[in-house]
């Protein structure tokens, strides 16, 4: 087995940092031909393209991203070398980069992650967004994997995989009313005003279908695509929220929010979307095999 020219390596990262060959050979005060070739040479070496060339940018590919953040493990280890030897120790970290949509339930992302919360060897990576974004940054492997509550369109281009991991039922809650008799379904949505995620989400429709099949046509206080805000506002206003119990599960077990009933036929599903990889990330693997 040849041993790694660590060189080629350094020139690779500097490349892979700068995004572009130019000013990487700038940086290292080579000419971009000279520098192309150290490229070449650490690939054929590898076995494995290292970047895409999309347009004037150079985009990583999965061998790419795997061989950065082994560099940045090496050279931080150089770094955490000198500092160790000035007094100053650090630790080396593996990391895991998770793209979550915007809005999805902050109590399930925890839940997913909770195993890799506060342990030293661990850095997280949390970045959100739109399902299109997210599923574009998990397609140039700048993620390892996105959160969502809808499944990924497969297709030969983009062979994601959805792993499905819970189904939560979805309730319409509010704050505690003693003096009002029991909620009943649907018929009090005839009077009841109700807060209700934003149209794009797939328990609205399907909320918005139950409504149409029983001829009703509810008081809307208000439309939210967050359900960080949704939750908030359940607390604070007055009718029924229609939320993944999960949602506002501390604030059911407080007595903050009372749960009127589960909507019938009405689930949400928790999604973890991820790419076929040859070299799939090992603590992400973990967390699916829970």
């Amino acid at each position: 087995m040849k041993n790694l020219n660590f060189n080629h390596l350094r020139y690779f990262w500097a490349v892979a940092h700068e995004g572009s060959l130019t000013r990487a050979a700038q940086r290292l005060n080579l000419s971009q031909s000279a520098l192309s070739v150290q490229i070449q040479k650490l690939e054929h070496q590898m076995g494995h393209p290292l970047f895409d060339r999309v347009g004037r940018r150079l985009v990583l590919t999965e061998a790419g991203r795997i061989a950065l953040d082994y560099a940045d493990t090496v050279f931080r280890a150089g770094e955490e070398l000198m500092s160790t030897l000035a007094g100053r120790p650090q630790s080396s970290r593996q990391i895991l980069r998770v793209g979550a949509l915007t809005t999805l339930s902050r109590n399930f992302q925890l839940e997913f992650l909770q195993p890799l919360v506060g342990r030293a060897d661990v850095e997280l990576i949390v970045r959100s967004g739109a399902m299109r974004d997210l599923l574009a940054q998990l397609e140039a492997h700048a993620i390892d994997v996105v959160l969502a509550n809808s499944a990924a369109p497969r297709d030969a281009r983009a062979p994601f995989r959805n792993h499905l991991l819970n189904q939560q039922p979805v309730s319409l809650v509010g704050r505690p009313r003693p003096d009002k008799p029991e909620f009943r379904f649907p018929e009090d949505l005839r009077t009841e005003p109700v807060l209700l995620p934003s149209l794009d989400s797939d328990i609205r429709v399907a909320f918005d279908r139950l409504m149409d099949l029983a001829g009703i046509r509810p008081i809307i206080l208000a439309e939210v695509d967050d359900m960080a805000m949704l939750r908030l506002l359940a607390r604070e206003r007055e009718g029924v929220t229609l939320v993944p119990s999960i949602v506002v599960r501390d604030e059911l077990a407080a007595g903050v929010l009372v749960e009127h009933c589960r909507v019938p036929q009405l689930i949400e599903s928790f999604y973890a979307i991820v790419q076929n990889r040859k070299f799939p990330n090992q603590m992400l693997a973990h967390l699916l095999a829970r």
